[in-house]
């Protein structure tokens, strides 16, 4: 849609003229050659508000994968299905389902209406099936909330991955990605915290799910006084209104070379819209499989089977949920801000590379845990410590690494449509294990179904080693250049 809106665009056929392009090549060459660009990196204070209004996505979606961690057995009593593993994998997997959809088509309400208005439509949903939820009589209210609220899932995450590759300088982004992570991570905690008087409370889970409707009105009204992504603007040809949001972003000094830098990478894009088969089988394939896969390790790992069942899973183990729940957000808080200290200075592959193998690590100590030889050495030691050591490097490398790098390895013609189709590949796994975890715990047992999630870890570490390039310190134009296949 990009490339189609782009040929329709006048001030851009005006833009790309011989004696356009003979202006722009010599701005580039002067850019080149530091002549013309600033010496010094554009000062991350313009762009950080906006970035962390763009979070609140990133927040809500943690709070909803975990909303359902502590209250699911109150749930379950209160509407009526109570002992039914399946009604409870559908009150969880229900809403994946449904952000699955959202998320085919977050990439065509990005490229349509921009990144501020996406977010605005993703918000509604999630207040309206919220308010079902925590009004629910019957086990279909509570699916037809968790629906609505999977919609808005399923647009805001990758809405909000490009988003901030678009409006962050290229020396921070890497932190404003973990600042996503971040965001997701107080968001489960701040569900697991909310929680915890729900034996003691009744009814109190349906408070539960009113609490969400707030930051969810937050992001609709903020979203009116955020910086649209320049990048979206260039596209549409609406260039005076692209270098007045650089300059909010970036300081006015900074404004010339990220048009320049948004020039450069556009020479070589197609006129024609995107379709699937540019995706699938495209000269772009390949960076679309890469992103796919990544998010299907990531899933397959068995992360989020911890987030939305290790009160369940702890209780069957002898230790209090509350307490196992605690330490689940301390560890995940902590491996983000330690994403967040180092992901500009290691770099991105190198982070997903060892977070994989932290994980499968950590899913080996599990498998001890689970035999019978571990009976006689603390089990239980085994078990906590291995489940907290997971969620821990997950949190350095697995959990915000795809979000950020799959914008900066897609060209900006595909980038919000490939997104999409990434995030769908992930909520459709996602789907299955929320669905299938407990099922498969009881017919396969802990030590069977930990090794088949330590294999996906393992798997998931050649992969990165084998496919996924380093981003850091680029700007996106020069990834994208580089990735460009050469003629």
């Amino acid at each position: 849609m990009w490339g189609h809106l782009r040929a329709s665009s006048s001030m851009y056929k005006r833009m790309t003229s011989r004696d356009s392009m003979t202006d722009v090549e010599a701005d580039s060459d002067l850019l080149q050659n530091g002549v013309e660009q600033e010496m010094t990196n554009p000062s991350w204070k313009y762009s950080c508000p906006h970035v962390l209004v763009a979070t609140i996505v990133a927040f809500l979606f943690g709070y909803h994968l975990g909303v359902v961690n502590e209250p699911l057995e109150s749930i379950s009593v209160d509407l009526g299905f109570s002992g039914d593993t399946l009604a409870e994998g559908l009150v969880v997997s229900t809403c994946l389902g449904a952000a699955f959809a959202g998320s085919l088509i977050s990439g065509w309400i990005a490229d349509g209406v921009g990144c501020r208005r996406a977010f605005q439509l993703c918000s509604l949903p999630m207040l309206m099936g919220a308010s079902l939820c925590a009004t629910a009589k019957t086990l279909a209210g509570m699916l037809a909330g968790r629906f609505l609220v999977g919609l808005g899932l399923g647009v805001g995450p990758p809405v909000a991955s490009l988003y901030v590759a678009e409006v962050s300088p290229a020396h921070v982004r890497g932190t404003y990605g973990s600042l996503i992570q971040i965001a997701t991570c107080l968001g489960l905690m701040a569900a697991l915290v909310m929680g915890i008087p729900v034996k003691n409370i009744v009814g109190w889970w349906r408070v539960c799910f009113w609490v969400s409707t707030i930051p969810a009105a937050i992001l609709a009204l903020a979203m009116m006084f955020c910086a649209e992504s320049p990048h979206w603007l260039y596209k549409r040809g609406r260039l005076a209104e692209a270098e007045v949001e650089f300059e909010r972003l970036l300081g006015s000094s900074h404004v010339k070379s990220a048009m320049m830098e948004l020039s450069k990478s556009d020479r070589g894009d197609e006129t024609e819209s995107v379709k699937i088969s540019d995706l699938l089988y495209g000269r772009h394939s390949r960076v679309v499989f890469i992103g796919s896969t990544l998010f299907a390790l990531q899933q397959l790992s068995g992360i989020n089977a911890v987030f939305y069942f290790s009160s369940t899973v702890f209780r069957r183990a002898g230790v209090s949920s509350n307490l196992a729940n605690v330490f689940v957000g301390i560890a995940n808080l902590t491996g983000s801000i330690v994403a967040l200290v180092l992901m500009d200075k290691l770099g991105r592959k190198f982070l997903l590379h060892w977070s994989f193998f932290g994980m499968a690590l950590a899913m080996a100590l599990q498998v001890f845990a689970s035999s019978g030889i571990a009976l006689n050495y603390g089990a239980f030691y085994f078990s906590v410590g291995g489940m907290l050591l997971f969620v821990l490097t997950f949190a350095v490398g697995a959990g915000p690494v795809p979000g950020l790098l799959l914008p900066e390895i897609f060209p900006s013609r595909i980038r919000a449509k490939a997104m999409a189709f990434c995030m769908s590949v992930h909520w459709v796994v996602n789907f299955f294990v929320g669905l299938m975890f407990l099922r498969l715990l009881d017919q396969l047992g802990p030590h069977l179904l930990y090794s088949i999630f330590g294999t996906f870890c393992v798997m998931a570490v050649v992969f990165v080693k084998r496919n996924v390039v380093e981003t850091k310190g680029k700007s996106l134009q020069e990834i994208e250049i580089a990735l460009l296949p050469q003629e």
